[in-house]
């Protein structure tokens, strides 16, 4: 039963990506405010499919810790869904994003007219100043920056060091930072697959202020976030 509400969700999201990719196109030639309106019918849809398809439901928690205006936000990434479930509890985000994505047909359209930041992860120091200076200029209008700090999606059960670009748009934009944990990597696998039916929890932590050296934010953050990813997991499982 599993796999065929795996199958037809995998169906359902790559279809309706190709489908809606061709009748929102024209969006993209007018201004921002059309892809975002077009985005969220695409999401909307997709979060549909996994309710209804795949038999599963998601929880916000700490709603009260969530930013109004410019912010760093620091979420978990362990599937597709954490790129997703953001544009619903979140003002606008900007994410960070490997720049790889913005040539993939489609998604990388939406991630360009939506004004992501991309990054060139083989600039090094360059990739780091372009970044900053990306999303000083977003947070400058009132937009969430968002950032995965491990800086790729990671397993449920697979602990890796945080990567520096997080810690220099801390320091660059002193701003609070707002760590984010979750679990939907008990449930939602790559390219869609779903493990089981269930119910996905992201839970928005307390800030952690601006102002901090870097290794005190730094072991500020993992601590947050992979403690209470770890206590997501334990209750999902």
């Amino acid at each position: 039963m599993q796999a065929l509400r795996s199958t037809l969700f995998v169906v359902w999201m790559y279809g309706l990506m190709v489908v809606m990719g061709i009748i929102l196109t024209p969006t993209l030639i007018g201004p921002r405010s059309w892809a975002r309106g077009g985005f969220t019918v695409w999401r909307g849809l997709i979060f549909w499919g996994l309710r209804v398809l795949g038999g599963v439901t998601w929880e916000l928690r700490g709603a009260e810790n969530l930013p109004e205006g410019g912010a760093l936000v620091a979420c978990k990434h362990q599937s597709m869904f954490d790129t997703l479930a953001p544009w619903v509890f979140l003002n606008d985000p900007a994410i960070i994003l490997k720049k790889e994505l913005k040539w993939l047909p489609i998604f990388g359209w939406w991630a360009q007219k939506l004004r992501n930041i991309a990054v060139d992860r083989s600039a090094a120091s360059k990739a780091l100043r372009d970044m900053t200076r990306q999303a000083r200029a977003r947070a400058a209008e009132g937009r969430q920056i968002l950032i995965f700090p491990e800086g790729t999606r990671t397993g449920v059960d697979e602990q890796v060091d945080y990567k520096p670009g997080v810690a220099a748009l801390y320091k660059a934009m002193d701003v609070p930072c707002i760590p984010v944990a979750l679990n939907s990597g008990l449930i939602w696998e790559s390219f869609g697959k779903l493990k089981q039916p269930g119910r996905i929890i992201v839970e928005v932590l307390e800030p952690i202020p601006p102002g901090l050296d870097r290794k005190e934010f730094m072991a500020r953050l993992k601590t947050a976030i992979d403690t209470r990813t770890a206590a997501l997991v334990e209750e999902g499982v």
